[in-house]
């Protein structure tokens, strides 16, 4: 009875985790809170304009509408390219308040489309931003609305312009990216792109340890010394990765970056490094030694000499950050793939899901799985390509910063997520917790499955992952 007790903690911590990391209720789908936007969009993709206005935290009707339609998986696979979709949200409580100008913007809204002020209320607008229709509450499932209110204003097939795929390959982050948009015109997608180029950009010089100037490396630059005040982004970043060393015992931790200069995965290392070293550097080590402060917004790291560093999980987020951005701003689908760390949005121009070929790691020209890609997020770690022969024991370049040694036994690993960022960490983390364990906790994690190679070439999935493949 205490063993179960405890896995089911543990599961529950898990979800808690997860839903740091995936929003639910009406913001789970596309939905946009500028209203020049959702023009812009509309202009561009001649689909019209959903405009619900709600009280998510105190209107019970708009709770239960959001519950009845919008979060529902048969109003996102309808509304998914015939709808833009605009919310005006007018919360009560405090910790939900809207920044000023988001309340000025919506109580706009209100003046020109619910003037009543009805809750909730639905407006379909089109490009130019004249109510086509509306309606108030109505106590329908998603179907029924769906057939009584939205049909009528679907757009029409001529309206829709032929699109066409464009991508472009660079290096961001000192990796490579492929980023590739779905798109009329190639003005229109390398627009997309620059996009998406100045967002990674701007995500690099937040996080990058490199960069003297950056957020991160002023946290270090204090390790010991003093906290440092950081922007939102940052601080929700570490929180997220520091609730992953909880989940997993701290086999995912940011502070292993103080291990970055004792190991080399170039061909030239042969032997361990002596074990004074690595212990010197393990003592600098230990999420339990960064301290958040949420009230002042402010990072500490409380040893001298302790770095905190985003390569298990920056390359992840950026792709996330990415992605949001430009289906913000209009790009109907596509793909950031982040040396591996992919996330993807809608379908290719004829209509098919993007697919993803996971790679025999111990023969690189074949590919032992094809997988189709809805609107997911997915990340591989290998040690084929960096990794250490030492005393002819193969040694992966990910190191355990529970131990300050490489982890070993596994050569590559595959996470299916709804996030890359969260796809990202926990490639990364099952290097270091193994087969067994790994497993074990994947299949704690709603909606994350994944496969692992052995450095026997044996394959291992996760309980809800099905796949056939050749035999190595």
């Amino acid at each position: 009875m205490q063993k179960t007790g405890k896995i089911a903690t543990v599961q529950k911590a898990w979800i808690i985790l997860i839903t740091l990391f995936i929003t639910g209720g009406i913001n789970a789908q596309n939905w946009l809170t500028d209203f020049e936007a959702a023009k812009q969009q509309s202009k561009l993709t001649g689909q019209p304009i959903i405009l619900v206005f709600q009280g998510s935290d105190w209107c019970a009707p708009c709770i239960k509408m959001d519950q009845s339609v919008w979060a529902t998986e048969t109003f996102s696979n309808y509304a998914e390219g015939r709808f833009i979709l605009l919310k005006a949200d007018f919360p009560r409580r405090k910790k939900n308040r809207l920044t000023e100008e988001q309340q000025e913007h919506n109580n706009q809204l209100a003046a020109r489309y619910n003037k009543n002020g009805y809750f909730p209320f639905v407006a379909i607008l089109d490009q130019d931003g004249k109510a086509l229709a509306q309606t108030g509450y109505s106590d329908l499932s998603a179907q029924e609305f769906i057939h009584t209110f939205l049909v009528p204003h679907e757009p029409k097939a001529e309206t829709k312009k032929p699109l066409q795929s464009f991508s472009r390959t660079l290096k961001l982050m000192g990796s490579r990216f492929d980023i590739t948009v779905i798109a009329q015109n190639a003005s229109e997608a390398n627009a997309y792109i620059d996009m998406a180029v100045e967002e990674i950009q701007r995500i690099e010089h937040i996080i990058s340890s490199w960069d003297k100037h950056s957020q991160t490396s002023a946290i270090n630059n204090n390790a010991g010394i003093k906290a440092i005040t950081v922007d939102k982004e940052l601080f929700d970043l570490i929180e997220r990765a520091l609730g992953l060393s909880k989940m997993t015992d701290g086999a995912f931790d940011i502070t292993f970056a103080s291990m970055d200069r004792i190991w080399t995965f170039d061909g030239s290392m042969t032997a361990m490094p002596a074990s004074e070293i690595v212990s010197k550097a393990i003592d600098k080590i230990g999420f339990n030694n960064v301290e958040l402060n949420r009230e002042a917004q402010s990072i500490f790291l409380k040893k001298k000499g302790m770095k905190i560093g985003f390569g298990a999980i920056g390359k992840g987020y950026a792709a996330d950050k990415a992605r949001e951005l430009l289906q913000a701003n209009g790009a109907v689908a596509g793909i950031i793939n982040a040396s591996g760390d992919m996330n993807t949005w809608g379908t290719q121009p004829d209509g098919k899901p993007w697919s993803i070929g996971i790679t025999n790691p111990l023969n690189k020209e074949k590919v032992f799985a094809t997988f189709p890609l809805d609107n997911t997020a997915v990340a591989t770690s290998g040690d084929y390509e960096k990794y250490a022969v030492i005393d002819g024991k193969r040694y992966a370049h990910i190191i355990d910063p529970r131990t300050g040694y490489p982890a070993s036994g596994i050569i590559s690993a595959t996470v299916f997520a709804p996030k890359a960022e969260l796809a990202d960490a926990l490639a990364t983390t099952l290097f270091v917790m193994g087969i067994e364990a790994g497993i074990d906790r994947i299949d704690q994690i709603p909606n994350v499955e994944c496969i692992l190679v052995d450095d026997n070439g044996k394959l291992h999935t996760s309980k809800n992952l099905k796949i056939e493949h050749e035999e190595y």
